[in-house]
């Protein structure tokens, strides 16, 4: 039997008059709990206050397809508190070792509060405390989920061009290989300066054309044109070297000058090096577009996160948003359409730019959601008054007006388990918010439009 110098072992219940103790002990049940034995399961309804006594105690819930643990032990009193809106339990809580606790009814807090004020208030800020730490691991595991999002669309769009270089330098070698055997063969051969001119003539002017590559149906027919112009010389042994020389967009025209120039065993070498130096050129090329497509990304990366930037700056809202749609182009490419209304004149914002960027993506990604990753994602900037104003407007079915009451509510989702946390939104207006903004939803199915209102930096106003 729990007596009132046990309760007062328990923080929260140590100062209180004794009249107050009783009656709380004359209410309270005692449970004794074996290890590994729940005193409460997750969904079960919210029916208790608990006060752990002895032992140590767990609890324990799934949220979004991820498991929260959370350690509990004796002196704390956990479950249902005063003024909590909680109908269910959201996790689960066992007794890790023997142990026990009183178990207080849900239906006696409000005389509870009436009785024991100085417990309410203790309560009261456990509540908020509790509701504190949640509220953080969510959002951090939300912003994990966004990060995991833009890091597999970085690695993909990353993988393409890093790909490419590394074929074309494989590819690249082999071509450096064919060079120098055919530059042996010709300096065999040891042809006349004035042939030495038309070949080096040809060479330079193929590796330097700048055309950019033909369609399939003109590279074949291209290709079948050369062929006829290399057996009419008799170069039949020759067959490979017309896809290379097509794919170099050599014309038939200079090729056929060039032979009519050169013995059968000079042409044959100077094709050879005259196509794989023309194919070096074009793999140099790929590899210096990879590459710097490469560095565009780590710089928008970098653009992303406000890296090596003060914490606080003045933000061009064109340009944020430019950045953002660039992390997101890989869900962008797939079906969605992006429209573009930038006002001309640079809109500046105070602000740690980052946090803007989070905003952003969180409502183009809900838009991208909401048209299943098909449709027309339109982002739009204008001035009123002092205000930048941002919408991002999408063609989906649009939100009912059920929903759209709930939306900025911490956890409230409409996505499936494991596929939202619901704090996309509340997340952008608490950012908006602490930047003395705001945010608002217009919605019709077919046209759903965000705006996000957000004052001009004083260089601007």
């Amino acid at each position: 039997m729990v007596n009132a110098a046990e309760l007062r072992r328990v923080a929260a219940f140590s100062d209180l008059p004794d009249d107050q103790i009783d009656w709380f002990l004359g209410h309270a049940e005692e449970v004794f709990l074996q290890a590994g034995e729940n005193f409460v399961n997750q969904g079960d309804p919210a029916d208790w206050l608990f006060v752990l006594l002895e032992g140590v105690f767990q609890w324990r819930g799934e949220f979004g397809g991820d498991t929260v643990v959370l350690p509990a032990q004796a002196g704390e009193v956990n479950g249902v508190y005063p003024f909590s809106r909680m109908k269910k339990f959201t996790v689960a809580g066992r007794a890790l070792t023997a142990g026990r606790l009183l178990r207080f009814p849900a239906s006696l807090l409000p005389d509870l509060v009436q009785r024991m004020p100085e417990l309410t208030t203790r309560l009261v800020a456990m509540m908020s405390d509790r509701i504190r730490e949640g509220t953080r691991i969510e959002q951090q595991r939300d912003r994990l989920v966004s990060l995991g999002k833009l890091a597999a669309g970085l690695a993909h769009e990353l993988n393409n061009p890093s790909a490419a270089a590394t074929r074309a330098t494989s590819q690249l070698e082999e071509m450096l290989a064919k060079i120098r055997d055919a530059s042996f063969a010709l300096g065999r051969l040891s042809p006349r300066e004035s042939e030495q001119s038309q070949i080096e003539t040809v060479e330079t002017a193929l590796t330097e054309n700048k055309a950019g590559p033909l369609d399939p149906l003109s590279l074949s027919d291209l290709e079948d044109r050369l062929h006829t112009v290399l057996s009419d010389h008799g170069q039949d042994s020759m067959w490979q070297l017309p896809a290379a020389l097509a794919r170099c967009n050599m014309q038939p025209e200079a090729l056929e000058s060039l032979l009519s120039k050169l013995d059968s065993a000079t042409a044959r070498a100077a094709v050879a090096r005259i196509a794989a130096s023309a194919e070096s050129a074009i793999l140099l090329n790929v590899i210096k577009n990879s590459t710097s497509r490469i560095f565009e990304l780590v710089q928008t990366i970098k653009e992303y996160t406000y890296l090596d930037q003060g914490p606080v700056q003045d933000v061009d809202i064109a340009r944020s948003l430019e950045t953002t749609l660039t992390m997101l182009s890989h869900e962008l490419s797939n079906g969605v359409s992006v429209r573009r209304e930038y006002q001309p004149v640079p809109l500046l914002v105070d602000s740690p730019g980052s946090e803007l960027n989070q905003v952003w993506t969180n409502l183009i990604q809900n838009a991208i959601d909401a048209m299943a990753g098909k449709g027309e994602l339109r982002v739009r900037t204008f001035r009123e008054h002092d205000y930048v104003v941002v919408e991002i407007g999408d063609n989906g079915p649009g939100i009912a007006p059920e929903v759209r009451a709930h939306i900025f509510e911490p956890f409230f989702t409409t996505k499936g388990v494991g596929e939202g946390t619901g704090l996309g939104l509340d997340t952008a207006q608490r950012i908006v918010r602490k930047h003395k903004g705001d945010i608002h939803v217009n919605s019709t199915p077919g046209d759903t439009r965000f705006q996000v209102w957000l004052p001009l930096a004083e260089s601007v106003t």
